[in-house]
């Protein structure tokens, strides 16, 4: 075995191997959502989306590897001061998502971090201008002027903020005691304030059902007078009716044959009785003494007054 060649056998494959291996290298296999950045011979040259792709070897290299998905990322807590001097601290979630592979490979150093260093000023300017009760209230506004700001910023950069999402907002113990209190009074406030609205309006029901309690009796009391009333003028009437019908009938009675001689007999008999009950006895049954002006024991002049009544009548 001559082994004089064996050096050059070690050198032929090593060469091969480095070819094999810078062969594998110029292929890429890039995944979906996924843009590789490649230079040639420092500049660049192209962008490689989704598929498979061969370089030229020792020319061309991938410099940069973006992600096309959408990604979270954290904003760090920070301190603010809210419209009336309150320092509150603040974090939250923010969303972005490359839009020129490009532009954010060379339009800035590390588009993350500058995101979230804009995120933060932004939302410290924003703060700023909201009382601390109205900053609770806020977020949605506060998402949007910070989602405004930074995709203006981050245009550029190839950059796209989808939206920002608030997360904590915490104030220290000092205020949040006073917070507690103030919402303790309000609530006690609202409280008291609906006890009065329900004592007002159930003073005014009793009010009302008092009236119409009154309307009522006096409505009753009226229908009951306006009854009586014409009860009273029915009885009046029929009264009437019946004292003209007994009067006619009794003179129709006299001007029948021996009507006259019934008449004076039935009046007779009548100022008999009446004489009779006025010079009786008492309800002990004791006799009574009565002065009258008249002679009522005399027939014949009560007879003749009878005659003469019978004829004016």
């Amino acid at each position: 075995m001559n082994y004089a060649f064996i050096p050059l056998f070690v050198f032929f494959g090593f060469v091969a191997l480095v070819f094999i291996i810078t062969l594998f290298r110029c292929v890429r296999i890039v995944p979906t959502k996924t843009a590789l950045i490649v230079e040639r011979l420092g500049k660049y040259n192209k962008t490689l989306e989704a598929g498979f792709h061969i370089l030229f070897p020792f020319i061309d290299k991938v410099r940069y590897t973006q992600t096309l998905k959408e990604q979270a990322v954290d904003v760090p807590s920070q301190d603010c001061f809210t419209k009336d001097n309150v320092p509150v601290q603040i974090d939250g979630v923010l969303y972005l998502q490359v839009m020129d592979p490009k532009k954010a490979s060379y339009g800035i150093e590390n588009y993350q971090y500058a995101t979230v260093l804009l995120a933060q000023t932004t939302m410290r300017s924003v703060v700023g201008l909201l009382e601390l009760d109205n900053t609770f209230e806020a977020r949605e506004q506060i998402n949007s002027a910070v989602v405004r700001a930074i995709d203006e910023a981050s245009d550029r950069w190839g950059v796209k903020v989808t939206r920002y999402e608030i997360q904590n907002i915490k104030v220290s113990d000092s205020i949040m005691d006073a917070m507690e209190a103030q919402m303790r009074a309000e609530r006690e406030k609202r409280a008291e304030i609906a006890r009065s609205v329900g004592e007002m309006e159930t003073k005014i029901n009793l009010s009302q059902a008092a009236y119409e309690e009154c309307v009522n009796l006096s409505e009753g009391e009226k229908q009951r007078m306006i009854n009586e009333a014409e009860g009273r003028a029915a009885e009046i009437v029929s009264v009437a009716e019946a004292t003209a019908e007994g009067i006619r009938k009794v003179a129709e009675a006299v001007s029948l044959a021996g009507g006259e001689t019934a008449a004076k007999l039935q009046l007779s008999e009548i100022w008999i009785d009446t004489v009779g009950s006025v010079t009786g006895g008492n309800k002990q049954g004791e006799r009574t003494s009565v002065m009258l002006s008249a002679d009522l024991t005399d027939i014949r002049k009560m007879i003749t007054r009878v005659d003469d009544f019978i004829e004016k009548s």
